[in-house]
């Protein structure tokens, strides 16, 4: 079969999509030896480069008119499955004749349209029902998103496949030695909380703060490191800090490396993530992976991704959010059960596991004229 494959998102500074599609995309190509891929971008993206059974088409444009170019070329190549990692446009203009996968992530813009980009916010509204419609397959990042899916449209339960994320190899624990110089060469506070994501409404980093306030009272050598790209509608965060005189305390340091975000794990107290909503939650599972402690949200898919390996939270109190932080602070024992409950659970998500459960899921599809 030739199966093509919008790979936009996994180039540049990658969020949550962008890494499912890195991750997922490379795992998928090289674990298929039977399939041949086309991979659309709109500037060539190292990582893929590798595989024979694949190759980059650079389609270049923007806006709708690069999606019509793409959905031009696709019918151009005969494409027998198209799959969208990250959009819903292609799959929602593409013929009837190319059997179509799309992955849902989460449906915050018809839950919480408020937090989201408006652009955003209407692209997706006007695009995906149409592509779940037009969808042989369609695969949820959790079962809560499924359930999110089936409860906003009249769409055959048949159809939706969960297939989890995972966090890459490369999050582990790292020994104190290696550690060592990263705190002399970068100036770390020695005891910090992190928090990791786009600074945007969703994520709920006010919240955070508030909490943080109350710690700083309680134990003020503690600091709070935020790692994420600005997204939209953040001045709030920054109000808190300055109203609180919390400069010296609060680090925002924007995106950062893989490198640098596993360091960061390996050395903070704990990850504090308490988003008002997410369709998996990536950041907790890499923290549980290099051993450091999670505190999230127990709101839509995170109880999935953490399960009983962290502390699981009310994201609209920020007493609640503040008194687990303290609790990891003053109970040993509590965070050496949490840290093996963690490792535990973390083993449950793998890309290769994903990844093979994608190929089962594209091979199950049936083609015009195939007899297999």
């Amino acid at each position: 079969m030739k199966i093509a494959i919008d790979i936009r998102t996994a180039g540049g500074e990658k969020a949550g999509k962008g890494w499912y599609t890195f991750h997922i995309v490379q795992n998928l190509i090289k674990l298929d030896h039977q399939n041949q891929y086309i991979l659309y971008a709109k500037n060539g993206i190292p990582g893929f480069e590798q595989f024979k059974n694949s190759k980059q088409k650079i389609i270049k444009g923007s806006g709708f008119f690069w999606h019509k170019k793409v959905a031009r070329d696709v019918k151009k190549e005969n494409i027998d499955i198209f799959f969208a990692p990250g959009s819903y446009i292609i799959p929602a203009i593409l013929p009837g004749s190319v059997k179509k996968i799309i992955a849902v992530h989460d449906l915050v813009t018809f839950y919480f349209p408020d937090t989201h980009n408006k652009k955003a916010v209407l692209i997706e509204r006007l695009y995906l029902k149409k592509a779940l419609k037009k969808a042989d397959r369609i695969l949820a990042s959790s079962k809560n998103t499924k359930k999110d899916i089936l409860e906003k449209f009249k769409i055959n339960p048949e159809k939706i496949k969960v297939i989890y994320c995972a966090a890459g190899e490369n999050f582990k624990p790292l020994k104190k030695d290696s550690l060592k110089p990263v705190i002399e060469k970068t100036n770390l506070p020695k005891n910090f909380f992190l928090a990791v994501g786009t600074l945007i409404p969703r994520k709920n980093y006010p919240n955070l703060l508030k909490a943080f306030v109350q710690i700083h009272e309680k134990f003020p050598d503690y600091h709070l490191i935020i790692v994420g790209n600005k997204g939209w509608d953040y001045d709030e965060i920054y109000k808190i800090i300055q109203k609180n005189y919390l400069n010296k305390y609060v680090h925002l340091l924007g995106y950062l490396s893989e490198k640098s975000l596993i360091n960061l794990y390996n050395l903070a107290k704990a990850l504090v993530f308490p988003s008002f909503y997410e369709g998996f939650g990536i950041p907790p599972l890499e923290a549980m992976k290099c051993g450091c402690l999670v505190i999230a949200s127990f709101t839509s898919s995170i109880p999935e991704v953490v399960d009983e390996a962290g502390i699981l939270i009310n994201p609209e109190n920020p007493t609640e959010i503040a008194g687990a932080m303290a609790q990891l602070i003053t109970d040993e024992d509590l965070c050496e059960k949490f840290r093996n409950l963690g490792f535990i659970q973390s083993k449950k998500f793998s890309w290769d596991l994903s990844s093979e459960r994608l190929l089962e899921i594209i091979n199950s599809i049936n083609l015009p004229g195939r007899t297999d």
